[in-house]
C-alpha cells in the first residue's frame, strides 16, 4: 500500500466535517517505531530533493505548503526538518504577522497573493491567509457573516492558484492540550528557546477549546477538490515529519516535472 493510501484518512473530504475532536493526536498511523520512522524521512528526503530539483529545472509550475496549527504544534520545526537539504533558490517561506497600516489598506489577500510562489518553487505558508478567518475572527475584526464571506473567497483564490498551475497541499497540526502543556513549559525551561515563549500563547489556550471549534468550521467550509485539508496528528514529532514529507512528495510525483532537454544548437558547441 502506498503512503498515499495510508494517510488518506487524513483528508478531509470536499466541504465534509473535519472531526477534529474524534481525531487522534498521537496516531503512529502504521509508521512502526520512531527509528523506523527517521529511516523513512531520509528515503522521503532524498525523493523530494530529486522531485524539487526538477521542478525547479522545468520551472512552469509551482507547490505550496499551507501550515497552520495552534502554538507549539511545531509550523517551525516542521519546515526546517522537512525541507532541509532542498535547493534554498526553489524555496520560499513565509509567515504572516498582524497586518501593518499598507496591508489593511488593501482587501485582505492581497498580501498572500504577492508571496506566492514563483513557478518552480516549492513555496511554504508558516500560517497563513487562513489567519484573516481565524484570529482575526477572535481579534473581533470580522464579524461571523464577513468569515463566511471570506471562505468562498479562499475556496476561490485557492481555485485560481490552482488553475494558474500551483498545486496548494494544506496541512492543520492536529495537537493536543496536554502536549501543548509539556512543550510550553520545556521552551520556558530552556534559555536558548525561551525566547519563542510570548503571554498571547497563553490566551490561545484559555480559549483552546472556542479555538478547536473555529478551526472545525474553516477546515469543513475550506477542503476542496483542488486544495483538501489534512489533518495531521503532531504530537509525535517524527509521525508529523514523515506525513508532510509524504505529502509534498506525492504532490511532486503527481506533477512529475521534467527537466527541459537541452538545446539543440548546444550540440555544435566546443569549449576550448
Amino acid at each position: 500500500m502506498s503512503d498515499d493510501r495510508r494517510f488518506e484518512g487524513l483528508k478531509i473530504q470536499p466541504r465534509g466535517p473535519s472531526g477534529l475532536a474524534g481525531r487522534p493526536t498521537d496516531d503512529k498511523l502504521g509508521l512502526g517505531t520512531k527509528p523506523d520512522g527517521v529511516a523513512h524521512l531520509e528515503e522521503l528526503l532524498t525523493e523530494l530533493n530529486n522531485l524539487h530539483r526538477r521542478l525547479w529545472a522545468e520551472s512552469t509550475r509551482s507547490l505550496l505548503l499551507v501550515l497552520q496549527g495552534m502554538d507549539t504544534s511545531g509550523k517551525d520545526s516542521t519546515v526546517r526538518h522537512v525541507l532541509s537539504g532542498l535547493n534554498p533558490q526553489g524555496c520560499q517561506v513565509t509567515s504572516f504577522k498582524v497586518p501593518n497600516d499598507t496591508d489593511i489598506a488593501h482587501d485582505y489577500l492581497w498580501r498572500v497573493h504577492a508571496v506566492c510562489p514563483e513557478r518552480g518553487r516549492l513555496g511554504v505558508f508558516n500560517r497563513s491567509h487562513y489567519e484573516d478567518v481565524l484570529a482575526a475572527r477572535f481579534g473581533g475584526a470580522v464579524t461571523r457573516e464577513e468569515a463566511r464571506r471570506r471562505y468562498r473567497h479562499i475556496r476561490e483564490f485557492e481555485r485560481l492558484l490552482d488553475d494558474e498551475g500551483t498545486t496548494v497541499v494544506k496541512v492543520f497540526l492536529h495537537l493536543s492540550k496536554e502536549e501543548q502543556t509539556a512543550r510550553l513549559e520545556r521552551r520556558l525551561g530552556d534559555a536558548t528557546r525561551a525566547w519563542k515563549f510570548q503571554l498571547s500563547d497563553l490566551d490561545a489556550r484559555r480559549d483552546w477549546d472556542d479555538y478547536q471549534t473555529l478551526y472545525d468550521e474553516v477546515l469543513a467550509e475550506t477542503s476542496t477538490v483542488h486544495a483538501p485539508w489534512h489533518v495531521v496528528p503532531a504530537d509525535r514529532k517524527w509521525v508529523r515529519n514523515v506525513v508532510v514529507a509524504t505529502l509534498l512528495v506525492e504532490a511532486l510525483r503527481r506533477l512529475d516535472p521534467q527537466i527541459p532537454s537541452p538545446d539543440p544548437s548546444f550540440a555544435g558547441i566546443v569549449i576550448h
